[in-house]
């Protein structure tokens, strides 16, 4: 349950900086200048840009968070069932229920 919770904040997470990034101005010559722009404008206005460097921060930092969660519930997840003391357990008890094999006669 909190795996899949944390899989998902992870993945809107990522979706979200991917976004943030690439609706961010170019700081050299990018496409806009290249074209006889004088000046890149963004689609929300000249505030903006303040706006998506914070949102890319908190981004990544969330990112960074949920991509070390995921890796301490992924090992903790990933042992193995024949470590587990159920499964040892189990195996003993079929190695005692083994019936012996009858002698051959000559």
């Amino acid at each position: 349950m909190l795996y899949s919770f944390v899989m998902v904040i992870h993945i809107i997470v990522s979706l979200v900086l991917i976004l943030v990034i690439l609706m961010q101005a170019g700081r050299g010559s990018g496409l806009s200048e290249m074209f006889g722009a004088n000046s890149t404008q963004t689609i929300f206005g000249t505030s903006a840009s303040n706006f998506l460097v914070k949102a890319t921060a908190v981004s990544a930092v969330v990112f960074i968070f949920t991509c070390m969660t995921l890796a301490i519930l992924s090992s903790q997840r990933s042992r193995s069932l024949m470590e587990s003391p159920r499964a040892v357990s189990t195996e003993v008890e079929k190695a005692n229920e083994k019936e012996p094999i009858p002698p051959q006669p000559k």
